[in-house]
């Protein structure tokens, strides 16, 4: 019984010194808009224009098929009752095809998309988490969180911080290195 008494109370001691030296150096958090750093970093913006230019061609060429599409329409319904069934046929069967190639092609140009944005994603998170990574180490943070948190005091975010890692980054390499950075 004195055995178990003394076992509780060297318990009891030990778990009331934790705190004291849990506390004695506070865990620094911080915590990371990760959302906000991919949207708003010059290099989304980059990127953004890079995709935009890169599919510009496509979807011209989508915007003279529906406009072709529009004529054939307009054509079936202003001529239709003046054509002979033969033409009317051939003008159906026209809109008929264009609708489908317009179909294709939108289809293919956004699974294209898609795969150029994922990939343009993907190089963009490398290079928020390598900022996060530096901001923490040289602000000296234990732990820094993103997804996930439902509050933080402007305190401990430090996605501006973050937002400037990613400007001077962007601003000190040259453009071709952000195109081929799909390693790092």
């Amino acid at each position: 019984m004195i055995r178990k008494l003394l076992l509780v109370s060297a318990l009891l001691s030990g778990f009331m010194l934790t705190p004291t030296l849990v506390h004695a150096e506070d865990p620094r958090f911080a915590v990371v808009n990760v959302a906000k750093a991919l949207e708003e970093s010059p290099q989304a913006v980059a990127a953004n224009k890079r995709l935009e230019i890169e599919f510009a061609p496509r979807n011209q060429v989508l915007l003279t098929m529906r406009k072709k599409l529009r004529e054939y329409e307009d054509r079936v319904a202003k001529q239709g009752m003046q054509m002979s069934e033969a033409q009317l046929r051939e003008l159906e069967r026209n809109v008929h095809d264009t609708k489908r190639q317009i179909r294709r092609a939108q289809e293919d140009y956004r699974e294209d998309l898609n795969i150029r944005r994922n990939e343009e994603l993907r190089k963009l998170q490398k290079r928020v988490k390598r900022a996060i990574i530096t901001v923490a180490a040289e602000k000296n943070y234990d732990i820094v969180m993103g997804e996930g948190v439902l509050y933080s005091s402007p305190r401990v975010d430090i996605t501006g911080e973050i937002l400037k890692v990613l400007e001077k980054e962007f601003k000190s390499a040259p453009s071709a290195a952000f195109d081929n950075d799909a390693d790092n």
